[in-house]
C-alpha cells in the first residue's frame, strides 16, 4: 500500500535527527528491545554483532539491545539470554564496536525477571522468584511461592542496576534502558495486584513508585547527569494484556512524575498498538502522547508498527499510515520497531526510500534462520 503525500511528509519527519541529554541521534527509528535467546552460555558472541551491526548499517539510529540480566541471583528466568556483567561485558563491547562502525547508537536493556522465575531455573537453581509480595507468580503458574523481597534485597537489586549503567557507560554504550514494563520485578511493583506492601514500597501509586524511584536515582548517582536514562513501561501485562496501571491521566502522572524527577531522560511507552488512543474517553491521544505531555521528557512509541497484526507468530508488513496522526501531533520523538525489523534488517531503507511494502514481514517458524 502506498502512503499518500501528507502522511508520508509525516513520516519524514522520521528522518531527522534528535538530540537525548548529551547524544545526539541520526534519525528517529530505534530497534525495539526484542529477546531472541541465542546465547546458550549468557555470553554475547559474533552472531550478535552481527545481526545489530546489520540493522545499523542498514539506518537505525537507536539500537536498544534485547533484555540482558543484571547481577543479582534471582534476575534470570529464561534461558539463553546474555548477561550483563562479568565476562558477557567483553563481549557486549565487540558488539557496541560493530553497531558504533555501522552508524548507529546503542542502548542495553537492564532487566530482572521478578516473580516469573522459580528456584528449578537456571543458571542458579535453588533461587525462587523474587517479586514485591509473596505469591505473586501464581500468574505465572509456577508452583511454589515467590519469595517477597526485603529491604535487604531491595537494596541488593538496586546496586546491581547501578553496576550494570555504570558498566554500560565505562566500555562506551550510549546510554542504557531500563527494563519497567510487561509485569517483570519493576512493574510488579507499580502494579497493585501483585504489590501488596505495607511498607514505604507499597501503598498508593506514588509509594509503588519508590522501587523504581530508587533503581533511577543509583544509576543516575553513577552515571551522571547527561548520561541517557530510557525508561519503558507498559499498562498491559503478560500476566493480563488487559491490565492497566492508570485508568485516567491524572493517576498516569502519579506513576511517570516521580520517575522523572528522579532522572528519567527519556520514557519508551509500550502498548500493543501505538496509534490507539491513551485513554478513550480523553480523545485522540496515544499513551505515547500522554507521557510526554505529562512529564515533558522525550518518548520513544513502540507497539506494532510496519506490521499488519499484533500478534507474536507471524505478520504481513504494513504500512506506517496508521502512525501519521499521531507524528503530526507530536505525541513521541522515536518510534521503536521490533518484529518489523527482525523480520527484515533492510526495513528502514526500504522505509526511507518509500518502498516499505516490500519489506518481508514477520514469520517467528523462520526466526532463528534470520541474523
Amino acid at each position: 500500500m502506498e502512503i499518500a503525500s501528507a502522511e508520508r511528509s509525516a513520516i519524514s519527519h522520521l528522518f531527522e535527527p534528535i538530540a537525548i541529554g548529551g547524544l545526539t541521534l541520526p534519525n528517529r527509528i530505534a530497534m525495539a528491545p526484542m529477546s531472541r535467546y541465542f546465547c546458550p552460555d549468557s555470553l554475547p558472541h559474533q552472531g550478535v554483532a552481527d545481526y545489530y551491526s546489520r540493522r545499523a548499517r542498514a539506518g537505525v539510529g537507536l539500537i536498544i539491545s534485547e533484555a540482558t540480566y543484571i547481577d543479582h541471583p534471582s534476575a534470570p528466568s529464561y534461558e539463553g539470554v546474555p548477561n550483563f556483567f562479568g565476562p558477557a561485558l567483553d563481549g557486549w563491547k565487540a558488539v557496541l564496536e560493530a553497531v558504533h562502525q555501522a552508524g548507529a547508537s546503542m542502548f542495553p536493556q537492564l532487566w530482572h525477571t521478578g516473580s516469573f522465575r522459580n528456584s528449578s531455573m537456571k543458571p542458579v537453581p535453588g533461587v525462587p522468584g523474587f517479586g514485591p509480595s509473596e505469591n505473586t507468580n501464581a500468574f505465572t503458574n509456577h508452583p511454589e511461592p515467590t519469595r517477597a523481597m526485603t529491604e535487604t534485597d531491595i537494596a541488593d537489586v538496586i546496586s546491581a542496576y547501578a553496576d550494570a549503567a555504570e558498566a554500560a557507560k565505562r566500555i562506551g554504550f550510549d546510554g542504557v534502558e531500563i527494563h519497567g514494563a510487561h509485569g517483570y520485578l519493576i512493574d510488579e511493583f507499580f502494579w497493585s495486584v501483585t504489590n501488596r506492601r505495607t511498607d514505604r514500597y507499597g501503598g498508593d501509586r506514588r509509594g509503588r513508585t519508590r522501587f523504581a524511584v530508587e533503581v533511577i536515582s543509583a544509576i543516575r548517582s553513577r552515571v551522571g547527569a547527561d548520561f541517557p536514562v530510557s525508561f519503558r513501561y507498559s499498562q498491559w501485562k503478560q500476566q493480563d494484556y488487559k491490565a492497566v496501571l492508570a485508568d485516567t491521566p491524572q493517576e498516569l502522572a502519579e506513576i511517570l512524575q516521580p520517575l522523572a524527577d528522579a532522572g528519567v531522560s527519556m520514557f519508551h511507552c509500550s502498548t500493543r498498538r501505538l496509534w490507539e488512543p491513551g485513554f478513550e474517553s480523553e480523545g485522540p491521544m496515544t499513551l505515547a502522547g500522554w507521557t510526554k505531555t505529562l512529564t515533558g521528557t522525550p518518548v520513544i512509541a513502540v507497539g506494532g508498527a510496519g506490521l499488519d497484526r499484533p500478534g507474536l507468530k507471524e505478520a504481513k508488513s504494513a504500512s506506517l499510515d496508521v502512525v501519521a496522526d499521531a507524528l503530526d501531533r507530536g505525541d513521541f520523538d522515536i518510534l521503536a520497531v521490533g518484529r518489523a525489523l527482525i523480520g527484515d534488517p533492510e526495513w528502514v531503507e526500504k522505509l526511507k526510500a518509500g518502498r516499505e511494502a516490500e519489506a518481508i514481514g514477520y514469520d517467528r517458524a523462520f526466526l532463528e534462520k534470520l541474523d
